[in-house]
């Protein structure tokens, strides 16, 4: 067979858009941490959309077909998952406990073949060294380690201290690389004066001097310049 390079090029661009528009159809969740039905799609959709620019003998139509029914095949089961608790734990899963009142349950670690070793990774990588302060541990279906602490071992809230509290809104981002988010001023019924004045009164004369900027979770305003006036950096290349 001969080298086809513009016919490679033009179905690997079709490969391309095919699986964007999957992936967009599909939604965020699929790009998530995966529960059985995304990891399914996700090879499916792969292998189908390689065909496209690998398998210059096939007519991609037949393939980009194969494509649009299997994104609507996995489109559909989503759907039902949602609307039925019974479909949905066939596709996603359920939460499995792993520990439960400080507990190792070995049934259920032997159901989901996770070993001890693994275990205790996954508890070090949620901060818990130390495995006798763990209350319970939960994977969840996404593949995820839930884990609750013993109570003595809790962080104390500002309600556990009786101490009161401010709701706190998102932080908002005004400028990033020298351009105004109109809209987050918008959203936070803010005004271009307003900023302006703001970046007056840190010193900043012209927006085009600022990288960054956003209105905290406590309502100040965060800039940071262009230029960082740190005359010993930590990291140079």
């Amino acid at each position: 067979m001969t080298f086809q390079p513009l016919n490679i090029l033009i179905r690997t661009i079709l490969t391309f858009i095919s699986l964007v528009i999957s992936a967009r159809v599909l939604g965020k969740q699929t790009i998530a941490q995966m529960t059985y039905l995304d990891f399914i799609a996700s090879l499916a959709i792969g292998n189908i959309g390689a065909s496209i620019a690998y398998h210059v003998s096939i007519n991609p139509l037949n393939i980009i077909a194969a494509l649009f029914y299997f994104t609507s095949i996995v489109f559909s089961a989503s759907y039902l998952s949602l609307k039925s608790r019974s479909i949905r734990k066939i596709f996603a899963g359920e939460p499995t406990v792993l520990i439960q009142n400080g507990k190792i349950l070995e049934r259920n670690m032997a159901k989901v073949h996770y070993s001890i070793d693994f275990l205790n990774h996954q508890l070090r990588e949620k901060g818990f060294f130390d495995i006798t302060k763990v209350e319970m541990a939960i994977l969840e279906p996404s593949g995820q380690l839930s884990v609750l602490p013993k109570s003595e071992y809790r962080s104390l809230t500002p309600l556990d201290l009786n101490i009161p509290v401010q709701s706190e809104n998102l932080a908002v981002e005004l400028i990033i690389d020298g351009q105004i988010i109109e809209k987050n001023l918008k959203d936070r019924n803010l005004s271009r004066d307003w900023l302006l004045q703001s970046l007056i009164k840190h010193g900043i004369k012209s927006i085009s001097y600022v990288d960054y900027a956003c209105l905290s979770t406590k309502g100040t305003l965060y800039i940071d310049t262009k230029t960082d006036n740190i005359p010993h950096p930590l990291d140079k290349e």
